[in-house]
């Protein structure tokens, strides 16, 4: 077995390759150290000239890499380590780097980061939050301007000006989420001037697994205010609370569902007052009342949110961390307000939206870095075609990692906790105590004040002073409580002395999900060599052992007849435990390709509008495309208007073209002739509205455009989210819901071009200039208003000049 596993571990074939470039960058050590500063620096020019003249990138990499940790040596007085450089090629190739913590990841990527900024399309590197963004910017900095590279930074509530040249740097530090809206935002500009990125060459996503596993359920949304009245919301959180759970309604935990009974939708009926709560006209209240349940038993407070200056909080589950700005969509946000007695913020209506999977696709090339990788490796390889790469840690981790400790309660659980914190804190030991909560890392924050044992607690509603307490963690005496938010970002460095009393401590209270939350924890302990300890304690009452291993745990537990507060400790239960959390995996892993699936069928729809939007944007003639949409628009007009006898019926085009505003009789030999006279009515038309309004046509023409294509894009992305909740249904008649999304939205997209085209010629023949009096001159000097009036009344108003350039376009169009 060790002869074949040597043999097919690609992993190993990984960085057998990749120590033989580090012995040729290592070779090259003297000769670079003797350059002066000024021939160092000249190198940046070096390179780009060569790549100008053919070589590629990986011709530079030796050479650029040995560059880097020269510099890197003289202005950060910090020399990139052997498995640094490795994880700087994984990165380059476009792998997903894992490397434990502390292995000094921010310096690891300005290896990759510079060799690709070479080329002047710009790199991008995610980072979890801004502080990160910022810090890493700042503190890398210095080694890309050493060599003439310019370097920018993306924060949250940053003016356009200011993001914009940031974009325009060759490399450009920033949240994820900042990339992602930035990317939405540019896609509803009116003016060219006004987008921020410059395209998507390569990005660099740090805490990868974070950013493109566990956010990935959740897609960036830029939204508007709905209608919908907040007191509906609040009528459904006082309805729900008469129903009972298992007669009226039933709950599915592990799909975190709900199902109505008969008994539950009888008695809904007669508290609405409604004849059928399935009739079309009333699925309304259906979604509310769905969503106040969920709101009522699966979302809780302190655990999934928190009420902060009277509003709800969401509280990220992998990371602890508050979500500011952050609310979850469909009403559910507006139903936990309800359910909370806050204010009802009004539902938003959605402009644009993508996932984080598509977004990080659009890279030409994406790699990443993160302590824990390796048990989503099928993932990152399916969705975002990267392959992992486990690299060495520059130093053998000794960490002892104990097998779980299993209890039959909480409450035994809890106890045994504070013992074993009561005992360790005798000998100075510090310890690192995970929660999966706020809940419970303030119950045991409690249980620890009653013992008068000293501590800090580091959660969501503590933020602030986060930096704070992981820099003291790793001090004698200390005891940190902490929820998921202290295993990313800053390492926990140990005090004097600790080395001796076996390094950190980490205690675990709950096993996550997801495995690898509880390895980012783990990792906490142990980094370059440091002695350290892990053990979790856990009780058949957890989440996890309840909904996914309590069975076979219990028959363990009874056959062996364990008494109260006696834990049982065994590799076998670790295994259970671990099989447990794959199978939860498995299904987080379900919800994320689906969504990935309907979002990438949504992809091809997203980039036609976006590059539709891009050509208007650029255009300065329109003339050519527009005869082209009068064209089309003319084909649907006729061919919707031909009776059985294959001939155009008078009276049915006649009303059909009353909706543009004609009201000619048209008299015709055959359906080629009808086609051009219609064609010229509605082209004269167009004509005569240009010469009217002379050189400002062009800008109007634009803005109607543009306005058209955003309207009916946010109508399109109401009408795809209602088809997804219509498609996952159809799985209980034995038809794949994807292939139903992709059938239904790709007809809904043809409905949306349509609609787009309609409306287009509509308007512009339509076009009405606003007659000022003599009182309103003053006025109109300041702004110049023009009203777009459609045939159902709305008035488009327009208030300000825009930009032009030039290409050409046919009709919008995607894949089946």
């Amino acid at each position: 077995m060790s002869i074949l596993s040597k043999i097919f571990d690609k992993n190993k074939r990984f960085i057998n390759k990749y120590k033989k470039t580090v012995d040729k960058i290592n070779a090259l050590e003297s000769q670079i150290e003797k350059l002066s500063d000024d021939k160092l620096k000249e190198k940046t020019i070096e390179f780009k000239k060569r790549l100008n003249d053919g070589e590629t990138l990986d011709d530079l990499l030796v050479e650029a890499f040995a560059v880097v940790r020269e510099t890197s040596k003289r202005v950060l007085k910090m020399r990139h380590f052997d498995v640094q450089l490795m994880g700087g090629i994984a990165l380059h190739e476009g792998k997903i780097a894992e490397m434990k913590t502390g292995e000094g990841k921010t310096l690891v990527a300005t290896l990759p980061v510079y060799l690709n900024a070479l080329t002047g399309k710009g790199v991008h590197l995610a980072t979890h939050n801004d502080y990160l963004a910022k810090r890493d910017a700042q503190w890398m900095g210095p080694i890309y301007e050493f060599l003439g590279l310019t370097v920018g930074f993306i924060q949250a509530g940053m003016e356009n000006e200011d993001r914009k040249k940031a974009y325009q740097c060759d490399i450009t530090y920033g949240t994820a989420n900042e990339f992602g809206f930035d990317y939405l935002r540019d896609n509803l500009v009116y003016d060219l001037n006004d987008k921020v990125q410059r395209g998507h060459y390569y990005a660099i996503v740090d805490e990868a697994d974070s950013i493109l596993i566990d956010e990935a359920r959740t897609p960036l949304i830029i939204s508007g205010p709905s209608d919908t009245p907040s007191q509906l919301y609040l009528r459904f959180a006082s309805i729900v609370k008469k129903l009972k759970k298992d007669e009226d309604f039933t709950l599915d935990e592990k799909g975190k569902a709900v199902i109505l009974t008969d008994e539950g939708i009888d008695k809904l009926e007669k508290m609405l007052g409604i004849d059928n709560l399935y009739d079309p006209k009333n699925i309304h209240y259906l979604f509310h009342a769905l969503n106040a349940l969920k709101a009522l038993y699966y979302f809780k407070r302190d655990k999934d949110y928190i009420i902060q200056g009277g509003e709800v909080i969401i509280v990220d589950e992998f990371t602890g961390r508050l979500m500011q700005g952050r609310r979850y969509s469909e009403g559910l946000h507006q139903a936990i307000e309800a359910k909370e007695g806050v204010k009802v913020k009004e539902e938003s209506l959605t402009y644009a939206t993508i996932t984080f999977q598509n977004y990080f696709r659009m890279y030409e090339k994406l790699s990443g870095m993160t302590g824990t990788a390796k048990t989503e490796e099928d993932e990152f390889k399916q969705i975002y075609n990267c392959e992992v790469v486990v690299i060495p840690t520059n130093k053998p981790v000794i960490r002892e990692d104990k097998n779980d400790l299993i209890f039959k309660t909480q409450k035994e659980k809890w106890n045994a906790v504070v013992k074993e914190i009561k005992e360790r804190y005798k000998k100075g030991q510090p310890m690192l105590v995970g929660t999966t909560s706020i809940e419970t890392s303030e119950l045991l924050s409690y249980m620890l004040k009653k013992e008068e044992i000293p501590h800090n607690v580091l959660n969501a509603k503590y933020h602030e002073k986060e930096a704070e307490i992981v820099a003291q963690a790793g001090q004698k005496g200390m005891i940190t409580i902490a929820t998921n938010m202290a295993g990313r970002g800053t390492d926990i460095k140990l005090g004097e002395g600790v080395v001796e009393l076996g390094g950190l401590y980490v205690i675990g209270t709950e096993r996550h999900e997801s495995r690898r939350i509880d390895n980012q924890l783990v990792g906490r302990s142990g980094r370059q060599g440091d002695p350290g300890e892990s053990r979790f304690f856990l009780s058949f009452e957890d989440d996890l052992l309840r909904l996914f291993g309590g069975d076979k745990l219990k028959n363990i537990m009874n056959t062996l007849k364990i008494e109260d507060g006696q834990p049982i400790e065994h590799s076998l239960l670790s295994k259970i435990i671990r099989d447990a959390q794959k199978r939860v995996e498995g299904i987080h892993f379900s919800i994320r390709k689906r969504l990935f699936e309907l979002d990438s069928i949504m992809d091809y729809q997203r980039s036609s509008i976006y590059s539709h939007r891009d050509w208007i944007l650029e255009q300065n003639d329109y003339d050519e495309h527009l005869k082209e949409i009068f064209e089309d628009v003319v084909d649907r007009i006729i061919e919707t208007s031909i009776d059985e006898d294959e001939m155009v019926n008078k009276d049915e085009l006649s009303k059909k073209l009353l909706a543009f505003n004609i009201i000619e009789k048209i008299d015709f030999d055959n359906i080629e002739e009808c086609k051009d006279k219609v064609f010229k009515l509605l082209w004269d038309k167009y004509v005569s509205k240009k010469k009217e309004f002379g050189e400002e046509f062009h800008q109007i023409a634009k803005f109607i455009m543009l306005k058209i294509i955003d309207e009916r894009w946010r109508k399109h992305l109401e009408a795809i989210e209602h088809l997804k909740e219509a498609v996952s249904l159809r799985a209980y008649g034995q038809k794949d819901p994807a292939m139903e999304f992709k059938r239904e939205s790709y007809m809904l997209f043809e409905d949306l071009i349509n609609n787009i085209y309609d409306d287009t010629v509509s308007y512009l023949i339509r076009i009405v200039k606003v007659d000022t009096s003599k009182e309103e001159e003053e006025t109109k000097k300041k702004i110049k208003q023009l009203n777009f009036v459609h045939n159902d009344g709305s008035v488009i108003n327009r208030a300000e000049k825009r930009k032009e350039k030039k290409t050409s376009h046919k009709r919008i169009r995607i894949k089946r």
